[in-house]
């Protein structure tokens, strides 16, 4: 079991040269390399939007009405994403979506390069990359345990948890906080394009899995996408640390997300007088710390009481959010910045191994799907709220209880009937995929 194995072994065992080990793999190194790629650009890419909102409009109420314009669409197709996975290629789901976003960034770079970039022109072009994104990331959650064996998965989890929050919350930002204060805001944009190009290429690359896809797409020729749907949800209905998760998490976001995107650049911006630059530095002191939680799980390993722990280290990760309002210091944002990510990391290397594993490969989409629609259902009324909220209590005191509400709303989720259970009761699924 991967569980038994500590957080610097399985990063040592999937760097470690040999035929078993997940870099191995010819598929696995194209989609870890492209999505190490596309995550530089993206950590670019939450710098520039956020300091572009905020040139555009001094107030809150602009980063809020396109966090509403991004998550609507994301959550309005994410169902339809989870079946496209399920129904076809999902290496060419990913490609295309991937080719998608890189055109509408490439138009939102030109649009801020020339000075002609405006609030609707910016909620317009989020909107479309987020219905994308609908479909990209089911087909990306469901697409790891087609290429590696189920022996492999926890490694390769171990691998890009540790280099995604490198390059997506410390690299990144810092690359987006360089180029916007060397170059402008429209070279960020511009980078996240050209990183999606080269992620797109990557797909291109990878052996074509037609076979796989084929049959399971003839097999859903048969069923509606309602009845695809609905399979899906009996599934997740059956097992209460899939919906119970599910259900808390969005509750938690509803309380904490909106006010965080928003806030935290405001705090920076405004109540601070920071710079873009600094901005960067707090995303990536966040970076710093998911990349440094395999340290501090290196003693005690991945633990045997799964759900046990995801949500007490999400609930520890929630309470940091209210660190960023009592920060009277861009230190003190770093500091509450790094322990939420090192925390969130935490529970979801856990959390993303084990779903890999326990559901079966034939509803991993549709249950990713069911995943990202129930945990971000909410979001577009916590980025509603976040703004006349602040305006009402002030940003300091909207986000020490955000994350005081978002803490005690994932905390009650380990209360559900049968919840810890669940860390005895479900058996891990075995591999049906095929290696190459």
């Amino acid at each position: 079991m991967p569980g038994s194995l500590k957080p610097d072994r399985l990063i040592r065992r999937a760097l470690r040269p040999g035929p078993d080990r997940p870099l191995a793999n010819r598929d696995f190194r194209l989609l870890f390399a492209g999505r190490t790629v596309s995550l530089l650009g993206d950590g670019a890419f939450l710098v520039a939007v956020a300091w572009q909102a905020y040139t555009l409009s001094n107030t809150p109420t602009a980063l809020s009405l396109i966090g509403i314009a991004m998550t609507l669409p994301l959550i309005m197709l994410l169902l339809f994403g989870g079946v496209a996975s399920d129904r076809y290629d999902r290496r060419r789901v990913m490609l295309w979506t991937d080719a998608a976003r890189a055109v509408l960034l490439a138009l939102l770079a030109l649009l801020a390069a020339t000075g002609s970039l405006r609030l609707w022109h910016m909620m317009a072009i989020v909107a479309l990359y987020g219905g994308a994104q609908a479909f990209f990331d089911p087909a990306s959650d469901a697409i790891l345990p087609e290429i590696l064996p189920a022996s492999q998965l926890g490694e390769a989890n171990a691998l890009e948890q540790a280099v995604r929050p490198l390059v997506l919350r410390l690299a990144g930002p810092a690359l987006g906080g360089v180029l916007i204060g060397l170059l402008g805001l429209g070279a960020a944009f511009f980078v996240d394009a050209l990183t999606f190009v080269i992620s797109a290429a990557t797909l291109w690359w990878m052996s074509p899995r037609a076979s796989v896809r084929a049959t399971l797409a003839r097999d859903a020729v048969d069923a509606s996408v309602a009845r695809q749907v609905r399979d899906g949800w009996s599934y997740v209905r059956r097992h209460v640390w899939l919906w119970g998760t599910f259900a808390s998490a969005g509750i938690a976001y509803l309380f904490f997300m909106g006010p965080a995107a928003v806030l935290l650049p405001f705090m920076v911006k405004h109540e601070l007088g920071g710079s873009g630059f600094q901005l960067g530095l707090v995303l990536g002191a966040g970076g710093l710390g998911a990349v440094g939680c395999a340290l501090v799980m290196t003693r005690s390993g991945l633990p045997s009481r799964s759900m046990t722990f995801i949500y007490v280290v999400w609930t520890l990760a929630t309470i940091a959010v209210a660190g960023y309002g009592v920060a009277t210091a861009v230190w003190q944002l770093m500091l509450a910045s790094l322990a939420f990510n090192l925390l969130e990391t935490a529970g979801t290397i856990v959390w993303a191994t084990i779903k890999q594993q326990r559901v079966p490969g034939d509803l991993l989409g549709r249950v990713s799907s069911l995943d990202w629609l129930i945990s971000i259902g909410l979001l577009p009324l916590s980025f509603a709220l976040a703004a006349p909220l602040a305006a009402t209590l002030g940003a300091r005191t909207t986000l020490i209880c955000a994350g005081l509400a978002g803490a005690a709303a994932t905390l009650g989720g380990l209360m559900l009937p049968g919840m810890q259970d669940a860390d005895l009761s479900v058996a891990p699924r075995a591999h049906t995929g095929v290696q190459i």
